[in-house]
């Protein structure tokens, strides 16, 4: 809708909050496994972000706990215009995320640095992705940037 109100000119532009919540181990970015998840921390990115989009307030939180990240979700999932999530590994076995996603009004858009299909068999299953707007994967960080992109061109 931002996009379309710049096009159209109609001025008036209300600036948006995204949410971003990661699962666990996504603290450890910039430490854990640089070949797979790059050698950045998630801070860093994220200060990065909020210096190229200043029309967007963007808010992060990041847990290791199921109940937290849902507890997150409920609590932004009524009163924001985006939400992006990185469910880490519980994107294979939670489906209380799933319900989360499902039982709140917010869109959720789901993110993953690496490419998931292209590893493990489990981790080609996903208790998420049918209950989100979309997924974008193997992107790297730029994987969030997109999912923002997403919210600030085309919602």
């Amino acid at each position: 809708m931002v996009y379309r109100r710049i096009l159209q000119g109609t001025g008036n532009l209300k600036k948006m909050k995204i949410a971003i919540i990661n699962g666990p181990n996504l603290n450890l970015l910039g430490k854990r496994e640089p070949e797979i998840y790059g050698n950045e921390t998630f801070d860093d990115f994220f200060q990065e972000l909020k210096k190229k989009y200043p029309a967007i307030e963007l808010s992060h939180f990041q847990s290791n706990v199921e109940g937290e990240l849902i507890n997150e979700l409920q609590k932004v999932g009524f009163s924001y215009d985006g939400i992006i999530l990185n469910p880490g590994a519980y994107t294979h076995t939670s489906v209380a995320i799933g319900d989360a996603i499902a039982s709140i009004k917010t869109t959720v858009i789901e993110v993953h640095l690496s490419n998931v299909n292209a590893r493990e068999e489990f981790r080609k299953i996903s208790h998420v992705s049918a209950k989100c707007k979309g997924s974008i994967s193997g992107f790297g960080l730029k994987s969030y940037e997109l999912a923002l992109q997403y919210f600030y061109y085309l919602s």
